[in-house]
């Protein structure tokens, strides 16, 4: 028997815990809970969690100090929760690493179903081939990315915004074309969450906005093949 997905809560408020919890057992997931950042953390370690839902406003360590520790252990999806409306939180989760972010107060049936699209984002992209243009290569079985021989580690959403790109080369795809693509995600509504991993992933490979990923103003973003 399959086992159920699990979704590590790193929340300080107990009575929000049990109600998420609650909400997680109801559409079938396992919840695992951590009262803090630091215990948060071990669980990580302990447990392998399949997604990982955050508070920014934690004791001891915040929010932002737990997710910079998440992304130097893993690339688990994170989707952070804050009580605050200020779009530079959002912006500076995004930037981050965090995966999608929720405002409190939220729906019991939002919050479930953003979390479902974080777990299917998390699935394995599956590509026909081993790609390869003497820069990039991507090689699908072992979901490693290399530029110029050298391994590049990806989280699972940077993988397939990437492998979208490169696929539809030299076509342009729209920001929401990649939300609907990328992300499998019914309740993306924000495009500049694409901005920001666009961003991350010209990081990591070294490209900068000349380069292979380029962005086509007003339109969207494509892959050009180096000649």
């Amino acid at each position: 028997m399959t086992s159920a997905p699990t979704v590590l809560m790193i929340e300080d408020e107990a009575d929000v815990r049990f109600a998420l919890s609650v909400q997680l057992k109801r559409a079938g997931l396992e919840p695992i809970e951590a009262e803090d950042g630091r215990t948060g953390l071990r669980l990580l370690h302990e447990e392998r969690p399949d997604c990982v839902v955050l508070d920014v406003g934690l004791p001891d360590l915040d929010g932002w100090q737990v997710l910079e520790r998440i992304r130097d252990l893993s690339d688990v999806p994170v989707m952070m929760l804050t009580a605050r409306h200020l779009e530079s939180e959002k912006v500076r989760g995004l930037r981050s690493g965090a995966d999608d972010y929720l405002t409190k107060p939220f729906g019991n049936q939002e919050f479930v179903a953003r979390v479902q699209a974080l777990l299917r984002r998390a699935q394995p992209t599956q590509l026909a081939a081993t790609y390869t243009d003497g820069l990039l290569s991507i090689d699908p079985a072992e979901h490693r990315v290399t530029v110029d021989g050298t391994h590049v580690e990806l989280t699972p959403t940077e993988f397939r915004v990437l492998h979208t790109l490169v696929s539809a080369t030299p076509q342009v795809i729209e920001p929401a074309r990649l939300l609907e693509i990328a992300w499998s995600d019914p309740t993306a509504t924000a495009p500049e969450r694409v901005k920001y991993v666009v961003h991350r992933l010209r990081g990591k490979l070294a490209f900068d906005r000349d380069g292979p990923i380029q962005a086509v103003r007003g339109v969207g973003y494509r892959y050009h093949r180096p000649d």
